[in-house]
């Protein structure tokens, strides 16, 4: 008997979050001084098997089959995500941020801009959504995704916090930047914000690629690939995935197709 793939993981969208993540919570936008800041997300299908605990949303995944079945009903997608959200977030004392049911929800590419100022920060006061078919077919040869790691039991990213504001504005920027450089399909500009929001994280969270829990040298697989290609981030706290960027094929590694809601 033949199974397909979607009949183990489901119909439920997955998300990529790129350049920029963290600004999404708001211990983090309340410290920017230039508010808003940016993070890029990116809807992908579920045709490839993915790592729980690594940065790819299964979590709440797992929310949106409790609330909704296997699948996302029709309607206004910020009314959906607000319902997600208090879904997943009711009865926790340290609430997750909103990127998570956005980019499984909004089709394309988005960036979520973040200002404290707006709803105390947890949900973004502006979302700039790219369609364009294009663009989505770009992404998909240029962002090659390598297997590390999953975060491990017991690891907490946010043990060490070291939030100077001019490092958390300039995480917000790596969003900006991030997105701009997919909609101009600039495949180095891209990279380089990957990069600079690695860098970024390094700083205000050190935890986030060196802890005593994690069984992978984070940091020098991540310089190993970043020294070879235009650009290389994880995709989430302590591992997970290797995002790189590459015009040729990564050893090791594979892509994904991005749903834009205009797919033939």
């Amino acid at each position: 008997m033949t199974t397909d793939l979607i009949d183990v993981v489901g119909n439920i969208p997955y998300r990529m979050a790129f350049a920029g993540g963290w600004i999404d919570q708001p211990f983090m936008s309340r410290l920017n001084p230039e508010p808003p800041g940016s993070m890029v997300t990116v809807r992908i299908e579920p045709d490839n098997f993915f790592m729980e605990r690594s940065g790819m949303a299964t979590g709440t995944r797992r929310v949106v089959k409790r609330l909704w079945g296997d699948g996302i009903p029709d309607g206004d997608p910020a009314a959906l995500v607000r319902e997600l959200y208090a879904e997943e977030n009711k009865d926790q004392p340290e609430p997750s941020g909103s990127q998570d049911m956005i980019g499984l929800i909004y089709d394309g590419v988005c960036q979520l801009d973040y200002d404290a100022s707006h709803e105390d920060g947890y949900f973004p006061v502006h979302i700039e959504q790219c369609n364009d078919r294009d663009v989505a077919d770009w992404l998909e040869r240029v962002v090659y995704m390598l297997p590390v790691a999953p975060r491990p039991a017991g690891y907490n990213p946010l043990t060490r916090k070291n939030l100077d504001p001019e490092w958390v504005q300039r995480l917000g920027q790596t969003g900006k930047d991030c997105y701009d450089a997919i909609v101009a399909r600039d495949a180095a500009a891209l990279g380089a914000s990957m990069n600079d929001c690695m860098l970024c994280w390094e700083t205000l969270l050190p935890d986030i690629v060196q802890h005593d829990a994690l069984m992978v040298d984070l940091k020098a697989v991540m310089e190993h690939y970043q020294a070879r290609y235009p650009g290389a981030m994880f995709s989430g706290c302590g591992g997970g995935y290797l995002y790189i960027v590459s015009e040729e094929p990564v050893p090791g590694a594979f892509t994904v197709s991005v749903r834009t809601g205009k797919d033939a």
